[in-house]
């Protein structure tokens, strides 16, 4: 006799919220790069939109529900379409955005959201020399972000100061990457089929895989909280698989399955409080979501939720931004292909009000627990966590700056920056340039009235002047208008 395994989310389900409540009217993009297309925290929703001759994204504050305008504001700063954008996990105004014209932007979102179009990002990241296709914080270390771009490189950046800090260079043009709890290892996918882990400090590569999916499309990495990997995939006959490993050992998985014949790429969504993963196929009306366990198969299978339209693109809640009063553990932002922007709910049926500990355990707060400085000096620290009992309040956020630092070896500064700074500067600069003169002394027989006097009088002379050569041009135009009526009946005659 088989017995079922036992879990609080087995019963876990996912109800859609009403139209009224979602977004709809939305211009999604069309670029076919394998994206989400969608982030979200705890105060806004980001969307990558269709433009033409440029890239975009639309940004909505999360009460804004209903329809959205054709005249919308956008942010719209990047010369080529945008393929990921990424919210910081320390501050809920800042976003950053990836994009095929080479450029990581980052930007500084009001609360009250956008009234016109952004253009002017608070920091440019210009270090890729081909289209960058990914991006992600890190965890725990502020202002520190990866980007991976299709001239086979990673790029470490210091946001606080616009420096790149670290280049890791990568076989093959990365589809996923993931960082583990405290931002001390980086894991990615690669279209060379290999998984790899590499220590984020040096760069080097850890441990390994070559062709951990047999498939030739994209693979897909989320690394767990226990120190193991969870992978997405397609082997040789397109079969979709889940793969389990261990990151000390990545030879063998600990547990394969296979899920379906569908051709869309799986995204893994992984909450570590609950150990639960959510996979959200592309092209798909389904969401399935599992638990990861200390047990073998160690990955179990608890339920799916459907739907009749298929989904482009997804958006997941961080734990912080869920609503605990009704037993809420996540919330998807389905994307669909009429432009509707569907909030999914997915709750677990208890019949009491109190806060439930076992479902909330402490989360990652919005505070990071190292420096960037630290981080890049070789540091590590594990997120701090806050406890979600009475709802998560978010701490005071200053506004986000760049503090550049000189470069002696520069001799050719930014055309556009030197222009500002000199419209900006070039007063005060004169001013202290030149060397302040002694006050003079006015003449004895200085006589401002009589000044005053002859400069009327010599525009009163002027006026005059002008008034007579208008009088003798007129003269002259009538004497030649005369000459040539007079000519005409002459040339007549002679005919």
């Amino acid at each position: 006799m088989a017995f079922m395994r036992k879990s609080r989310f087995r019963h876990v389900f996912g109800k859609p919220e009403k139209r009224d409540q979602c977004y709809d009217g939305v211009r999604i993009t069309k670029t076919s790069w394998e994206s989400t297309y969608c982030a979200v925290n705890p105060k806004f929703v980001a969307i990558i939109t269709e433009a033409g001759g440029g890239g975009s994204f639309l940004v909505l504050p999360l009460s804004k529900v209903g329809r959205v305008g054709m005249d919308c504001a956008l942010v719209a700063g990047h010369k080529g379409a945008v393929f990921d954008i990424q919210w910081c996990p320390h501050n809920d105004n800042v976003i950053a955005s990836a994009s095929d014209d080479c450029k990581v932007k980052v930007w500084q979102i009001p609360d009250s959201g956008l009234v016109t179009n952004m253009t002017e990002p608070v920091c440019d990241l210009n270090g890729h020399q081909k289209r960058v296709g990914l991006i992600a914080w890190h965890p725990t270390a502020q202002n520190v972000l990866v980007s991976a771009g299709s001239d086979m490189k990673l790029i470490f950046w210091n946001v606080g100061t616009g420096e790149p800090m670290l280049e890791v260079a990568v076989p093959d043009v990365v589809f996923c990457m993931s960082f583990n709890v405290n931002g001390s290892r980086l894991a990615y996918t690669s279209k060379c089929k290999s998984l790899t882990i590499i220590n984020t400090h040096t760069g080097d590569t850890v441990k390994e895989k070559k062709k951990a999916h047999e498939g030739s499309k994209p693979a897909q990495v989320a690394y767990l909280k226990g120190g193991q990997l969870l992978t997405t995939g397609f082997s040789k006959m397109s079969e979709r698989q889940l793969f389990l490993w261990d990151e000390k050992n990545l030879d063998t998985p600990l547990n394969e399955m296979e899920i379906d014949s569908s051709n869309g790429v799986q995204f893994i969504f992984y909450d570590p409080d609950t150990a639960m993963v959510y996979l959200v196929g592309k092209g798909d009306s389904t969401i399935r979501y599992y638990e990861v366990t200390d047990e073998a198969p160690f990955v179990h299978y608890l339920s799916m939720y459907q739907s009749n339209a298929p989904q482009r693109g997804i958006g997941y809640m961080p734990k912080r931004g869920l609503n605990v009063n009704s037993c809420e553990i996540s919330r998807f932002y389905k994307l669909h292909n009429n432009g509707l922007c569907e909030v999914i709910p997915f709750t677990v049926p208890r019949k009491s009000e109190l806060f439930q500990d076992d479902l909330y355990p402490d989360t990652a707060g919005d505070d990071p627990a190292i420096s960037a400085d630290d981080f890049f000096n070789g540091k590590d620290a594990d997120p701090i966590l806050v406890s979600l009992k009475g709802g998560f309040k978010s701490s005071q956020k200053e506004e986000f700056k760049v503090a550049r630092r000189s470069n002696i070896l520069d001799k050719m500064p930014n055309r556009t920056s030197t222009i500002q700074s000199n419209n900006s500067a070039s007063a005060p600069a004169a001013a202290a340039a030149a060397p302040a003169l002694p006050p003079q002394a006015l003449p004895k027989d200085f006589d401002a009235a009589a000044i005053l006097a002859e400069m009327a009088e010599l525009r009163k002379t002027v006026k005059e002047q002008e008034t007579r050569i208008s009088t003798l041009e007129e003269r002259l135009n009538t004497l030649d208008s005369d000459s040539s009526a007079a000519k005409d009946p002459a040339e007549g005659d002679d005919d």
